[in-house]
């Protein structure tokens, strides 16, 4: 039997188990996945025991742990070096290799919506957060091919944004502004939570749109998928605004992450999208 595990803190939001054992017993496959919560210190030891143990083939990581795993893990993909963000690991010929499926999952999600509503257009886009994920969600925005782009950045932390910009992660003429936490610009056409603020119900970033003057095209993404409406995208709805929560990038993250372990291309069917969403009705 081939184990593979979800790490993170929290951890008990995650519906990974529930996607991947699905895909192993639809296609047949002796695997078994679960969630596992770990504390910073867990990591060395957790990568070795992948290492070690003959019957552990693969990971993915969640918050808090995307760069904080890097130190531990032989070889990094070109995204996942670009990025320095990992969310799958995979043991090949002894060697733990880590993986970005996030930024291929971000960027599936996003690119229809954009080009049905803003083909030949410029895009401005504000990203909340300095987390694991904010590089695949930069790395994606700034590939877009679009001119004149304009993508803005805000964290807490003003510093954390600060160093995530000028790591190398794009070419200085297509680095993010930063921004002072608040202080919002107008006429966005996309605002995207990266943060972990949500997973907890009745959590708030904090951050006043009461006199955001976007129009109802505005899209406000939160990539948090449980719960399926965090009080980000309530309270863009009531102004309204158009909403969009993580379920998408989620499931096709996972595909992805499925195929590295298995080499199959599972879909994304109807009875996928049933399970997931009985989940959350259940949670």
């Amino acid at each position: 039997m081939n184990n593979y595990f979800v790490i993170g803190n929290p951890i008990v939001h995650s519906l990974s188990p529930v996607i991947h054992n699905h895909w192993f017993r639809k296609y047949n496959i002796e695997g078994h996945y679960e969630k596992k919560k770990l504390e910073e210190d867990d990591l060395k030891n957790f990568t070795n025991d992948i290492r070690n143990n003959k019957n552990i083939n693969g990971a993915n990581i969640t918050v808090p742990f995307k760069k904080k795993i890097i130190n531990f893990l032989d070889e990094l993909s070109s995204a996942a070096q670009t990025t320095q963000s990992v969310n799958t690991i995979v043991k090949k010929n002894g060697k733990i290799i880590g993986y970005n499926t996030d930024v291929s999952a971000f960027n599936e999600t996003i690119k229809n919506y954009i080009k049905n509503k803003f083909d030949n257009k410029s895009l401005n886009s504000l990203i909340i957060g300095a987390g694991g994920v904010t590089s695949s969600v930069i790395s994606s925005l700034v590939n877009l091919n679009k001119i004149n782009n304009t993508l803005y950045i805000m964290n807490r932390t003003k510093k954390k944004a600060e160093d995530l910009v000028l790591s190398g992660l794009t070419s200085s003429s297509k680095r993010p502004k930063v921004l002072d936490w608040g202080d919002i610009p107008q006429n966005l056409d996309i605002v995207i939570n990266t943060t972990s603020v949500g997973l907890v119900k009745d959590e708030s970033l904090n951050l006043d749109f009461s006199n955001y003057k976007g129009t109802n095209n505005t899209l406000f993404y939160d990539l948090i998928y449980n719960p399926k409406e965090t009080n980000f995208l309530t309270d863009a709805k009531k102004r309204g605004n158009q909403i969009k929560n993580g379920k998408m990038m989620f499931l096709l993250q996972a595909k992805h992450a499925f195929r590295l372990w298995t080499n199959i291309d599972v879909e994304i069917d109807n009875e996928v999208l049933k399970l997931v969403d009985q989940w959350l009705e259940f949670v």
